[in-house]
């Protein structure tokens, strides 16, 4: 009997440990998103950022040379959608945080945009990867 309710336990130890492995790498790999900004429009835009399902963080790294009105925003395959406008810029360097508002869904975008919205153009993009 010791022997069968040991064997048990440890089965069904191991059946628990091996679904919670399998499912960690998927979670991991699929919950955020990163990229590297590149100018546009003449403007100097720098540094990394990462897309989660909640948030875009630009990273300590982030710069941007300055221009007037600039927002965070998402877009997906070199279109900017006003519809994903995340805020204005806090701040023109370093670590800041913008949550996604409802209704905007991270996976519906490959990009991150900074956007100058009194001229109406990108100043800098970051396409996303895995």
């Amino acid at each position: 009997m010791t022997n069968r309710r040991q064997f048990l336990a440890l089965t069904a130890g191991l059946a628990t440990t091996a679904l919670a492995s399998a499912s960690l790498p998927a979670l991991a790999g699929s919950s955020k998103r990163s990229g590297n900004f590149s100018g546009r429009s003449n403007h100097v835009t720098t540094g990394k950022t990462e897309l989660s399902s909640n948030s875009v963080v630009l990273q300590s790294n982030f710069s941007l040379d300055g221009a007037p009105d600039p927002r965070v925003g998402l877009g997906k395959n070199g279109k900017y959608d006003p519809k994903a406008d995340l805020g204005a810029l806090k701040k023109l360097t370093g670590k800041q945080s913008y949550r996604l508002g409802n209704g905007i869904k991270a996976s519906d975008y490959n990009e991150v945009y900074i956007w100058c919205r009194k001229f109406n153009v990108p100043l800098g993009v970051a396409k996303l990867g895995n």
